[in-house]
């Protein structure tokens, strides 16, 4: 994997999530989003996947769509806050709290925003079926990361985001520990099971 891989695997991920966004059908959005991290996932060199588990590959453990799960929330203020994730390849990797999302029969959300460059937006979930078999990885899916493309989309005039947990996805370290990906924090954390998005039959 070379830098010109990344930025290839970067690129692709962007034109995927802008066909989501343009997609008014959110259900078939979500197909072409699997179909496309699938062949992401399995052909390209800048994949999470080790080369052990590339030969049997069938499709990244995805639940089906469920509408139930999307929401257009209002951004709301949030004290001031930071956290830091040390990392082994990017150094200390710094966020801040600019605000929450309440999501219904779910709970309160934090929104974080990268604080060096790029300074993308970061939603992080851990729910209730992490660290169990076929559920959820144990350190929390990612809702989005704008600065890695993963983005549903916004309103900034009635300052709002799209979260749809149906594309929640597990960080490259559920796939080879070599990576290192920053977890959800407390405030993230939600005690409800979130049975939609990207799943994980992994190793814990």
């Amino acid at each position: 994997m070379t830098p010109l891989d990344v930025a290839d695997w970067r690129r692709r991920v962007f034109v995927l999530y802008e066909a989501v966004r343009a997609n008014p059908d959110a259900s078939a959005a979500h197909a072409e989003w699997c179909a496309g991290r699938n062949d992401l996932f399995v052909r390209h060199p800048a994949s999470a996947l080790m080369d052990a588990d590339r030969s049997g590959f069938d499709g990244l453990p995805v639940a089906l769509y469920d509408p139930a799960w999307r929401f257009e929330l209002e951004v709301q203020p949030a004290e001031s806050g930071r956290f830091e994730y040390e990392t082994g390849t990017d150094g200390t990797v710094p966020f801040e709290r600019i605000g929450l999302v309440e999501v219904p029969d779910i709970g309160s959300l934090d929104i974080w925003r990268l604080t060096t460059y790029g300074g993308g937006l970061f939603v992080p979930v851990k729910d209730a079926l992490t660290g169990k078999h076929g559920g959820t990885y144990g350190g929390g899916r990612y809702l989005l990361d704008t600065i890695k493309g993963a983005d549903l989309g916004s309103d900034p005039a009635a300052n709002t985001l799209v979260l749809d947990f149906n594309f929640a996805y597990n960080p490259s370290c559920a796939y080879d520990p070599a990576w290192a990906c920053p977890l959800a924090p407390a405030t993230n954390t939600v005690p409800v099971e979130i049975p939609v998005g990207e799943l994980y039959f992994g190793n814990y």
